[in-house]
């Protein structure tokens, strides 16, 4: 494995110091939560080792939200990131392929990258909505591809695929004898329609979620893994025991009280990011040099600039960041042009929201 930072990690507002920022937008997920804010505290519980799958309870609650799959289907690990270390270390060699959706959340990208197996992007268009073109994923194919890689809703757009784009790239991955990651992390935030987990559809796919975002509880590190294929779930169980044993009994706990109250839960949050999300489209609508493709799920947009060629990026992140005390996700922390940005609309407070997107339009005319 040849490691190396990604750029995101290296820039993130944790790093640069979160006392330097004075409107972050940065950030990818909700709001941090206290265990008051979600009548939570923490079990008086044993510290032994706990079951290595995850606590079954826990895989019960995960596993109930879609028809077809069941508790053994869920492996629990250190959030999506451990389950993504934990696919790609396990399907992939040097001597594999794999295609990647791009722009995508950088782990998808740089674990493979640290195995130094090869990579053939399919990257998607502003003009085209972000939309996932299948026919430019099966050209990009090979024999020796192994895994197909796709978020959904995709990060750091917020768009996502259609039913009969998700069943199409599901009957790819059967045709051609290779595996479908599916990052879903932004699932629970969908506004509308709620695609299914796409390893309920096929042995072949393989979904990927987390508490991180939707739930604002990353410091617990809870995510988890779902494959119907019972041998591979196997080998998954053993990279996770080679890696940590079994996860952290209190992190466990809590998540299990945090899906307990799910519903509760995204029944106040959703209309409130909704919400968020329209006062980011009504700034676009009146801001002529900001454009975007509106999200259909999570807290996270990617919109673009449209200034002349001469405009100097560089110097209006800089600008950004030092004299308006706003901080955004460059588009070269998603290998993407400068003239991209993410914006996070659910970190935020209202206000804080607001008065980074001001500053955005200050920064501009500067």
């Amino acid at each position: 494995m040849n490691y190396t930072r990604m750029v995101i990690e290296k820039e993130a507002p944790e790093e640069y110091g979160y006392d330097r920022i004075r409107y972050n937008l940065s950030e990818s997920s909700i709001a941090d939560q206290k265990l008051s804010d979600i009548g939570l505290s923490l079990p008086d519980l044993t510290l032994f080792y706990g079951e290595h799958r995850g606590d079954k309870e826990l895989r019960v609650l995960i596993a109930a939200q879609d028809a077809g799959v069941s508790p053994d289907d869920v492996l629990v690990t250190a959030g999506a990131a451990g389950a993504l270390f934990i696919i790609s270390t396990s399907l992939l060699s040097a001597s594999d392929h794999l295609v990647v959706i791009r722009p995508n959340y950088a782990t998808n990208i740089e674990t493979p990258r640290a195995i130094g197996c090869a990579i053939s992007f399919v990257d998607l268009a502003f003009e085209d909505g972000f939309a996932i073109d299948v026919q430019a994923v099966k050209a990009a194919m090979r024999p020796n591809t192994k895994l197909i890689s796709v978020t959904c809703p995709h990060n750091p757009t917020g768009t996502m695929m259609s039913r009969p784009d998700l069943d199409a790239l599901v009957v790819l991955a059967e045709a051609s004898n290779c595996h479908l990651l599916v990052d879903e992390t932004y699932r629970d935030l969908s506004y509308g329609r709620r695609l299914p987990s796409a390893a309920s559809l096929s042995k072949k796919a393989i979904s990927v979620s987390s508490l991180s975002k939707a739930f604002g509880i990353p410091g617990i590190r809870i995510g988890w893994l779902i494959t119907g294929d019972a041998a591979l779930q196997e080998k998954f169980l053993a990279a996770k025991e080679q890696i940590g044993i079994c996860g952290s009994v209190i992190d466990e706990g809590i998540a299990r009280g945090m899906l307990e109250r799910r519903d509760a839960f995204l029944g106040v949050l959703l209309p409130e990011m909704a919400k968020r999300r329209d006062i980011v489209q009504a700034w676009i609508d009146r801001e002529p040099l900001v454009d975007w493709v509106r999200p259909e799920g999570g807290v996270v947009g990617f919109p673009r600039l449209n200034v002349e060629p001469c405009f100097d990026l560089d110097r209006f992140y800089v600008n950004l960041l030092e004299n308006h005390g706003t901080y955004v996700g460059p588009g070269h922390w998603f290998e993407m042009e400068k003239r991209f940005f993410r914006v996070g609309f659910g970190w935020p407070t209202e206000a804080e929201l607001r008065g980074g997107l001001d500053a955005i339009s200050a920064a501009l005319r500067q």
